[in-house]
């Protein structure tokens, strides 16, 4: 597609901090489950990055470009709501940033990333060593992650088959198809 078809989305901030993000728990996830304790700081070291990741992603969240601006792309119930309805229908309009169901799905994401990396920077620490409970605690918030990226990218997927867009392309180059008539900014 021309470039001139093609708008700027995501910024070199936003996708950088995506991706970051995304090889962060994949990492921490592969090395979670081989045998400790080789891989133990690999774990820990994807972990803090993947924190890190959010807590930046937040900032830029704040300052960032105006689809990067948290503020502009999450929306509230209602506007969910009718996106859902929409989606049944076979009608959704399509966004060019995050559309009301992904923001809200990022939001979770976020979430669970940070717990995740909570969980485990204090499973670390004297007085939580050992701690079965929190342990636990973390395994879950591993599968809730993983059961979380598997929505993710079906819907990724799911959108982009429904607008007929590369979403992953996107994310990649920063670019999207430029606006249509009835697409949301």
């Amino acid at each position: 597609m021309p470039d001139a078809a093609r708008v700027r989305v995501w910024d070199a901030g936003v996708r950088l901090l995506h991706w970051t993000l995304a090889a962060a728990i994949v990492t921490a996830w592969v090395s979670g489950h081989w045998p400790p304790p080789y891989f133990d700081a690999v774990h820990h070291t994807a972990g803090h990055v993947a924190g890190a990741a959010v807590l930046l992603r937040l900032a830029w969240g704040l300052v960032g470009g105006r689809h990067a601006r948290v503020a502009r792309f999450v929306r509230g119930p209602r506007a969910v709501l009718a996106y859902v309805r929409a989606m049944r229908s076979g009608h959704e309009p399509r966004y060019i940033g995050h559309n009301p169901l992904g923001a809200w799905m990022v939001l979770l994401l976020w979430a669970v990333a940070l717990a995740l990396a909570g969980s485990g920077w204090l499973y670390t620490t004297d007085a939580f060593w050992g701690e079965a409970w929190l342990s636990d605690l973390h395994a879950a918030f591993a599968w809730a992650i993983a059961a979380l990226l598997l929505g993710h990218l079906g819907g990724v997927v799911v959108t982009g088959w429904r607008h007929r867009e590369n979403l992953v392309a996107a994310m990649i180059s920063g670019r999207k198809r430029a606006p249509e008539p009835g697409d949301i900014d």
